[in-house]
């Protein structure tokens, strides 16, 4: 009688899709610093980012049904309320919000606007499974960090999204989450779960410009350091990036992930989406990663490349 196949949890990440329309926004709304990002999506950025990539790209999930689907920000372009509303509808038609994790990006924090007409729409995708006793209430703070765990896979999500000065698209978490943050790796780290950080920004500072990177990266890296986790994800460089936070007891993975809606008009740059597959096994994890690329000849979405770790289980009593 042959063995059953160890169990596995398959899920998606794409980013940074940017997937809605500008075309019906009035001059009203944009006496801030929302006309520059108005006129950099008329001179280049409506031609970058297609709606029938991202056809394609839905079409191309549900063919591959993975269990999860994780979005690491920039859903809109310019933060705007009528854009959430877009948003949540697109977010609908990838599935319920069980199936469907998002963490905001900067672009959805573009200007100061009322929660109730803008992430609230999203909240339900943002949400923990079950609050903790210091949440409850509605806002960043009140969400994040959330934890979703799944299969034995603990998705925990942070917001580095926050409003900036013009020309600016950094991002920032506050001492308040990062605590918080070391509080749910060192838990679910005893509970042995296989831990993957999602978040916009990357978390090393040396891997994005000064005026693009999360200004309390260290501060992130060194919690990352010292409680460990199992994978961090993340978006915001529209462009395939590979690196890794060395950790106490082992190094941990890093993926950032191009554009979901990008055509390609930069050479490397074309729109990606990454699938993970997590399965455990007797002496640690094993995650098959599929990298699923737009194709223009055809348009659609194919695989184009692979990577394979093997991670020990390491719990957070051993550090």
């Amino acid at each position: 009688m042959s063995a059953s196949p160890p169990p596995s949890f398959c899920f998606a990440q794409l980013s940074d899709p940017h997937l809605t329309s500008l075309e019906d926004v009035r001059w009203q709304q944009l006496l801030n610093k929302r006309v520059l990002g108005y006129l950099s999506w008329r001179r280049k950025r409506r031609f970058e980012h297609r709606p029938e990539v991202l056809d394609a790209l839905v079409a191309d999930l549900w063919r591959a049904a993975p269990e999860h689907i994780v979005i690491t920000g920039d859903l809109t372009h310019l933060g705007l309320p009528q854009e959430f509303r877009e948003a949540r509808q697109w977010l609908e038609r990838l599935g319920g919000a069980e199936r469907v994790t998002v963490v905001p990006g900067n672009h959805d924090a573009y200007a100061r606007a009322s929660w109730a007409s803008t992430f609230a729409l999203w909240e339900p995708y943002m949400r923990s499974d079950a609050p903790f006793p210091a949440q409850g209430g509605h806002g960043p703070a009140d969400i994040f960090p959330s934890l979703r765990i799944r299969d034995g896979v603990a998705l925990i999500g942070l917001s580095s999204a926050c409003v900036t000065a013009p020309f600016l698209a950094t991002g920032s978490l506050g001492a308040a989450q990062i605590d918080r943050l070391t509080d749910i790796l060192r838990h679910t780290g005893e509970q042995e779960l296989f831990r993957i950080v999602l978040l916009h920004h990357p978390p090393r500072i040396e891997d994005e410009k000064w005026r693009k990177r999360l200004t309390d990266g260290r501060a992130l890296c060194q919690v990352l350091e010292s409680v460990g986790a199992e994978l961090v994800l993340h978006g915001h460089g529209h462009r395939a990036h590979r690196s890794q936070i060395d950790g106490n007891a082992r190094t941990i993975p890093v993926f950032g992930i191009p554009s979901a809606s990008a055509i390609g008009l930069r050479p490397g740059q074309h729109a990606q989406y990454y699938l993970y597959t997590v399965t455990r096994q007797a002496q640690g994890w094993s995650v098959q990663v599929q990298v699923r690329g737009y194709q223009s000849a055809t348009r659609d979405f194919r695989a184009e490349d692979e990577h394979h770790l093997s991670l020990p289980v390491i719990s957070s009593t051993s550090f």
